[in-house]
């Protein structure tokens, strides 16, 4: 049976990444007191978990009028990754989810598995923060992701900083 991990609540969730633009690798990273969760992604996760978030939390706000509102005074520094970055495992899907009593949102990462695979055999990891930790999260891994390479104008390809081959311009640069 895979191992499942429970942080709640974390005092400090965020997603981000190392590296130099075009080979960046990303993580979320979660941590309650001592206890760090790390988590290997890619970046289409950050950002998928990122729009996710920001629809799941509006949808909250709209079907509870009564909660309170979001507080998004974060600090960019605040939300930087910590060392070490020694990830559990590399995340193959992953969700949110709401406990009411608690007003915590959950987000649930599984471990990516192989074909054929037993699904009961892998890893997964539950993180429980406030609404308002969760959106900072999102907007900040958002951020972090958009910070990559340009898009090539032709062939919406993105651009490496030492040139870039667009095929609809034949090569030319």
């Amino acid at each position: 049976m895979g191992t499942t991990v429970e942080m709640k609540p974390a005092d400090y969730i965020s997603a981000g990444c190392v590296g130099k633009i075009g080979n960046r690798t990303f993580f979320i990273q979660a941590r309650k007191g001592v206890d760090v969760i790390t988590l290997l992604c890619e970046k289409f996760q950050v950002q998928q978990l990122a729009s996710g978030i920001r629809e799941f939390t509006e949808e909250l706000q709209q079907n509870n009028p009564d909660l309170s509102p979001l507080e998004l005074n974060y600090v960019e520094t605040d939300m930087e990754l910590q060392e070490p970055l020694e990830p559990l495992f590399r995340v193959g899907q992953m969700g949110v989810g709401y406990d009411e009593d608690g007003d915590l949102v959950v987000l649930f990462a599984q471990e990516i598995t192989n074909d054929g695979e037993d699904a009961t055999e892998v890893a997964a990891a539950r993180i429980w923060a406030t609404r308002s930790q969760m959106m900072a999260m999102g907007i900040h891994g958002e951020e972090v992701a958009s910070r990559g390479r340009q898009v090539c104008g032709n062939c919406l390809q993105p651009m490496d900083p030492e040139g870039h081959f667009c095929p609809k311009r034949n090569g030319h640069r």
